[in-house]
């Protein structure tokens, strides 16, 4: 009796586990629509010969994310539009907002996590459809955040071939230059033209790919990761990078980093003219709500500006000082935020650029925008 109940709970233990491999290892297609529209919400100075800085506000959703391909898709619209527009040239540096990069983590999966309601579930729905790659991020992981380490983690090749095979395809196909807005990798490095995930800590980080596709120096990370991020995204303690594009030299800031103005001193330093800043604020009606400070370890002691004192949106007018002498002597900057809704997250930022001290903001709370300054 005991021989027969042990073979009957053996043989119940590997239907289960059959039936569980089998839908783990089913990715159906779902059906796809996405809206392709784009506005040129903001174009200032004249067309000339020095190029120019076009930011592409896309607006997306976790089902644009369902192959790169489809991704790919929505990106190579808005660029075409730019180009029907004759807003591309080969001096042209497109920059894309930040984590563009990164949801490609979420690309291939059940339409279970598509439809979830939460972020939070949709983060489940990955674990449990990936269970050996899961278990393999969750015990390499690095950051206090064991979990959301390994969901970012355990991708992290995949993610990272993909990344540049979009973003570098777009550049080449397009003949821009082009700031891939970031991508979440674990110590991401050039090597061999190659974007390659290490084996350690998590940055944030940014790639910018010239017009034949190859990327220009290697990943520039994120010095100053938000609290709310700390936990599993480590910051770098490495010098800010800049590049030499057709248009001039150009400096990434990811995020906050736009908020620290010795980052600007760095970059005037080496000589940059073009400042790119992918950028994300999320949470509905957080543009406007009261700004709440900085969000990283450390608050510079040349900033008076208080916490409370200013809306979320205005602080980043505010703290962004590209092409704001003397602060910086880049000659156009361009801050680009991610829209569209991510499940229980949307996004709310909206982009604006810099140029002789002024700025051009796009207004519009809904929507993807290009935003244009001709050099």
């Amino acid at each position: 009796m005991r021989k027969l109940l042990y073979l009957f709970f053996s043989m119940a233990l590997v239907a289960v586990l059959t039936t569980y491999a089998m839908w783990a290892a089913d990715r159906p297609a779902g059906h796809y629509l996405s809206d392709l529209r784009i506005k040129l919400a903001v174009d200032q100075g004249t067309p000339a010969d020095r190029g120019n800085l076009l930011g592409i506000q896309p607006e997306l959703f976790p089902t644009d994310y369902q192959s790169p391909a489809r991704l790919r898709r929505k990106l190579a619209a808005y660029l075409q539009r730019a180009q029907d527009q004759g807003l591309l040239n080969d001096k042209t540096v497109v920059v894309l907002p930040e984590h563009v990069g990164t949801w490609l983590m979420i690309s291939g999966e059940k339409d279970e996590l598509y439809q979830a309601p939460t972020l939070a579930e949709a983060m489940n729905w990955l674990a449990a459809s990936n269970p050996l790659l899961f278990a393999r991020a969750w015990l390499s992981a690095k950051g206090k955040d064991r979990l959301d380490d390994a969901h970012l983690r355990m991708k992290s090749r995949t993610m990272a071939k993909d990344y540049q095979a979009l973003f570098g395809g777009l550049a080449k196909e397009f003949h821009v230059t082009l700031v891939a807005g970031s991508i979440v990798l674990p110590e991401p490095s050039i090597r061999d033209g190659q974007l390659k995930p290490g084996s350690g800590a998590l940055y944030n980080s940014s790639v910018v790919f010239g017009r034949d596709g190859a990327p220009l120096g290697q990943p520039q990370r994120q010095l100053h990761p938000v609290f709310s991020q700390r936990d599993v995204i480590q910051a770098n303690e490495k010098t800010i990078n800049v590049v030499d594009t057709p248009a001039g030299r150009l400096g990434v800031l990811i995020g906050s980093d736009s908020w620290y103005p010795d980052n600007y001193r760095k970059l005037d330093e080496q000589g940059a003219q073009l400042i790119a800043v992918p950028a994300q604020v999320f949470g509905q009606g957080a543009w406007n709500q009261p700004w709440r400070g900085y969000k990283s370890s450390s608050t510079p002691s040349s900033v008076s500006l208080k916490p409370g004192e200013v809306s979320e949106g205005q602080a980043w007018h505010r703290l962004t000082l590209t092409a704001q002498p003397p602060s910086s002597h880049a000659v156009a900057g361009m801050s680009v935020f991610l829209r569209g809704q991510f499940w229980d997250k949307s996004g709310a930022g909206q982009s604006f650029l810099n140029s002789n001290g002024q700025q051009f903001a796009d207004g519009e709370a809904r929507g993807a925008r290009m935003l244009n300054i001709w050099l």
